[in-house]
């Protein structure tokens, strides 16, 4: 007797597989169909009856593009929240903010590369090295401030004098050379250190520390910085210390030359 060969009665076993492949295919073609033609009011209801059941508020944001009916995220990194009245329908920065904040970059690069200039003149002065040690260079919401500081045992000017030391010349004659170079506006301010000796009469901490800065401004015109880059020549007396905790202390007594950040002019519309 013969023996019955096993199978799907009597047929191919690839053909039902076959079948099966072709069976899912036509199920992903109907989908893909079924998406492409969204109806948009009914994805909207169904959006806005899915917040409604998850009690999620709607909520502009600058910056956040956002379609009726879809809430957005409850946390985004850098945003605002602002008046839907103020909101804007442009997400990002508008323009006005990216030229600000590219003059901001601009300004970084310049007052980066004016550092690495002004320490490099110090280390082109190996005859004054130690005075080098007089320089401190740092950048600040205002600008980059180069301050000539005291220390203890070595002064930048005579006691009680407004002219500087010959050695304290020098540097602002090095210091002169990239400062000339640079579009930036320069103001000069000088400052005291808090004393315990009654001031000479008519002639204080405010008339000494405005005198030093003045001296300065005047030895960097002589080295070549234009009169026009001057914005301000001021003295502060021990008003705003370097180091307020200890107001007597020798390096607070210093002229502070900052290069001022500040955006350029804005043109003159001379149209009718």
């Amino acid at each position: 007797m013969a023996k019955k060969r096993g199978g799907h009665g009597g047929g191919h076993g690839w053909f039902v597989t076959f079948a099966d492949l072709m069976a899912l295919m036509m199920s992903f073609f109907v989908m893909l169909v079924a998406f492409s033609t969204q109806d948009k009011a009914k994805l909207q209801v169904v959006a806005g009856s899915m917040r409604e059941a998850f009690g999620v508020s709607q909520v502009r944001q600058n910056g956040i593009v956002e379609v009726d009916g879809i809430p957005t995220k409850p946390y985004v990194k850098n945003k605002a929240d602002v008046p839907i009245e103020d909101a804007s329908n442009t997400p990002g920065p508008t323009e006005p903010e990216r030229q600000k904040e590219g003059l901001t970059q601009k300004q970084d690069k310049t007052f980066a590369l004016a550092a690495a200039s002004l320490r490099q003149a110090m280390k082109d002065m190996p005859e004054i090295s130690e005075l080098s040690k007089h320089i401190m260079i740092e950048e600040n919401e205002n600008g980059l401030n180069v301050e000539i500081v005291d220390q203890d045992g070595r002064s930048m000017f005579p006691d009680g004098a407004k002219e500087p030391f010959e050695r304290t010349r020098r540097i602002i004659q090095k210091l002169a050379i990239p400062l000339k170079a640079l579009p930036n506006r320069i103001s000069v301010t000088g400052h005291t250190s808090a004393s315990r000796l009654a001031p000479r009469p008519g002639y204080g901490p405010w008339e000494l520390s405005a005198d030093r800065a003045n001296a300065v401004r005047k030895q960097l015109e002589a080295d070549g910085v234009p009169t026009t880059h001057f914005y301000m020549v001021a003295g502060r007396a021990d008003t705003q210390p370097l180091f307020p905790d200890d107001p007597f202390i020798a390096a607070n007594r210093r002229v502070t030359i900052t290069l001022m950040r500040e955006e350029p002019p804005i043109p003159v519309d001379f149209r009718p």
